[in-house]
């Protein structure tokens, strides 16, 4: 536990007070997309309000239409904590590399903290695999998901020979604003299949047991059993808890402690944050993400 907490100490140590606030009077929360804006406040209010309790500032939750929201969010200064995804990091740090510090990192539960872009499919639809997909529509979250974008528009391009431009090898390539929206479009039939995020473990008829899969399962929107698997990528790392570097010190190290204890002092709170079952967050640095912050940049 003493080396636990060293780590975090070092991770929320990373700017020199003289560049940081002396104090705030507010803190603000930003959640991306990847659900709808009443399912996110209600998953975090329980941390919006340990917040408010640990701080003693008003403390509120934003939940912008896209990623991009949180990440302008972060750059300006009126969002101070976000968990990101990979990608979204990488942008955030490209843009200013002194705007944001990672510090947390969620661990799944084999201790592992990476994840999966999932490709998926109505079962009754006939669709297996990529190959099945040729010609037809196929939905992405949003631009600056990592799962959701970023890491399928590299890897699927390797598999089947052809780029990512609608009526290439896809019929369409549909951008339908985050997971949850994937998730439904495909049950919809509004596309043919789609990519989303979990971490590969459990059952898929649980939605595995965290991600966007299991929270659409565990709210209702689906049925894991009327779905089908079609394409999984190689591990992706996890995206990072990231705090704005101009927050005051103590800010800082105390939000780390909050969010690494979260699992061990309000269980049911970290499986909402988390999105499903987790252990909980371990402390992360930049280091973690210069292969996803260079696969970026060949995007650009």
């Amino acid at each position: 536990m003493k080396n636990f907490l060293a780590a975090i100490v070092t991770t929320t140590a990373l700017v020199s007070p003289a560049l940081a606030q002396d104090n705030i009077d507010e803190f603000r929360i930003g959640v991306l997309g990847g659900e709808n804006a009443q399912d996110r406040m209600t998953s975090n209010e329980c941390l919006r309000q340990k917040t408010e309790d640990l701080l003693g500032v008003p403390t509120k939750i934003f939940t912008p239409a896209d990623y991009n929201g949180v990440i302008q969010g972060l750059l300006g200064g009126s969002i101070d904590m976000a968990w990101l995804g990979a990608s979204g990091y990488a942008k955030t740090y490209l843009t200013d590399p002194d705007a944001v510090e990672p510090v947390l990192v969620k661990v799944n539960v084999d201790g592992s903290y990476g994840y999966h872009s999932i490709g998926f499919a109505r079962k009754d639809s006939g669709i297996t695999s990529l190959e099945d997909m040729e010609g037809k529509v196929f939905g992405f979250g949003d631009p600056n998901s990592t799962s959701g974008f970023l890491i399928p528009s590299i890897e699927i391009p390797q598999e089947t020979g052809a780029s990512m431009d609608s009526g290439d090898y896809f019929g369409e390539v549909k951008f339908t604003g985050g997971h949850e929206q994937t998730i439904v479009a495909v049950a919809n039939g509004d596309v043919d299949g789609g990519v989303t995020w979990a971490d590969g473990l459990g059952a898929w008829e649980d939605g595995y047991n965290s991600g966007a899969l299991r929270k659409a399962s565990d709210a209702g929107l689906v049925d894991m059993n009327e779905l089908v698997q079609i394409w999984k990528s190689n591990p992706i790392p996890e995206g990072p808890v990231v705090l704005r570097q101009e927050l005051p010190e103590d800010v800082k190290l105390k939000m780390t402690g909050l969010m690494a204890s979260l699992k061990s002092i309000d269980p049911d709170c970290a499986y909402g944050v988390l999105q499903g079952e987790a252990l909980g967050f371990m402390p992360i640095t930049h280091d973690a993400y210069t292969s996803i912050i260079e696969a970026r940049k060949s995007k650009m």
